[in-house]
């Protein structure tokens, strides 16, 4: 099974973060659409790509966004991922026995991310880094939150256009 695709509805999911919080999909969809960023810790895509969903979420998150990230390890080690890559966004932690959540959404790759319209449909789905793909979601951010588009690579950084996961 391969991560779902767009145009497909998202499955319900709760979860709690690294700080000890509930998290509800269906709760946070109705505030405005969900950014969920599917990791694992040893995986260098995802040491990769997590910093620039940070960029997304310092520039566009809390307002009528929600961005979580949801990790596929055990708390202490998420919480140590977070602090070393700056991850401040909420991240929460998939049932490392079963991976009901990752397993819901098809995963077999990591980084994937999903953004989720309110009304639940998948609207992009993104396997491993896909820096078009990436540059849409920042532009779909800025669009939701009424936001003027902002930089988020630098032009001294070299971006890969692909890398798989």
């Amino acid at each position: 099974m391969q991560a779902l695709s767009a145009g497909t509805h998202s499955p319900h999911f709760e979860l709690t973060s690294v700080s000890g919080e509930k998290f509800s999909l269906q709760d946070a969809l109705a505030h405005g659409p969900v950014l969920a960023v599917f990791f694992k810790i040893s995986c260098p895509v995802c040491q990769y790509a997590l910093p620039f969903f940070e960029r997304i979420f310092k520039a566009y998150g809390k307002r009528k966004l929600t961005i979580i990230g949801v990790s596929q390890n055990e708390k202490s080690d998420t919480a140590e991922f977070n602090k070393r890559y700056g991850i401040t966004f909420p991240v929460l932690l998939d049932d490392t026995k079963k991976f009901p959540v990752s397993n819901a959404y098809g995963l077999n790759t990591v980084p994937t991310s999903f953004w989720i319209a309110q009304d639940g449909e998948i609207e992009i789905s993104s396997v491993s880094w896909m820096r078009q793909e990436f540059e849409q979601i920042a532009r779909k951010a800025a669009e939701t939150t009424g936001s003027t588009p902002k930089l988020l690579f630098q032009p001294t950084e070299q971006i890969a256009d692909f890398r798989a996961g």
